[in-house]
């Protein structure tokens, strides 16, 4: 009678992980975006049908999460961490949005670094999010968190040399206001991916 009235186990980590693929997938995309030169529209709503995926990942993990009894992990860990997850991937949009809303056929070196760092932390967050499941591989997740951290300062970085560039070299006020916008969205996803990453980290040191 018991198993009936309590909920059936819900794997909370599929659907980390499926949100971290979409997450890469979308980061992906952006630098293809980014790299190619056109198609910029088709492409960044390619990339806005993959945020929706996503978004759909998280309402379900939430609605979930109201449903079951006994998680694997904290329950505000759990919200905390796909909430943020899904801050990753709506800066990944918003930057597609703006490449395409501004025409920026031709994306700056600066941009295409950016959008390279940013595919690398995804791919490091997706990462740390696939080690959650065996917590005795700890070390291999931690690793994956302090490259996510590592990224971050990076993209902080070229963000600063191509702000200084930018201020520098262009003289037209409106495209200053465009490319700034568009150089601190791409930084702000790798921030983003770095507050998954401090999810991770404090989860991981709850477990031990």
């Amino acid at each position: 009678m018991l198993g009936r009235l309590l909920p059936r186990e819900t794997s909370f980590f599929d659907f980390f992980d499926e949100h971290a693929s979409l997450t890469v997938a979308g980061a992906k995309e952006l630098l293809a975006l980014v790299s190619n030169g056109s198609n910029v529209v088709p492409m960044a709503k390619r990339i806005k049908e993959i945020e929706h995926e996503a978004d759909i990942v998280t309402h379900r993990c939430v609605e979930a999460l109201h449903k079951t009894f006994i998680t694997p992990i904290d329950r505000n860990d759990i919200h905390r961490l796909i909430t943020r997850m899904d801050d990753v991937l709506d800066y990944v949009e918003a930057a597609a949005e703006r490449m395409a809303l501004y025409e920026i056929a031709e994306a700056s070196p600066e941009i295409k670094q950016l959008a390279e760092v940013l595919v690398r932390s995804c791919e490091a967050m997706a990462e740390a999010v696939r080690g959650m499941r065996d917590m005795r591989k700890v070390q291999a997740m931690r690793k994956a968190c302090v490259d996510v951290n590592q990224l971050e300062n990076e993209a902080d970085a070229l963000l600063r040399n191509a702000l200084a560039k930018l201020f520098k070299t262009e003289k037209d006020p409106v495209v200053i206001i465009k490319m700034k916008e568009i150089y601190e969205i791409f930084e702000t996803a790798t921030d983003r991916c770095e507050d998954v990453a401090n999810v991770i980290e404090g989860v991981s040191l709850e477990q031990e």
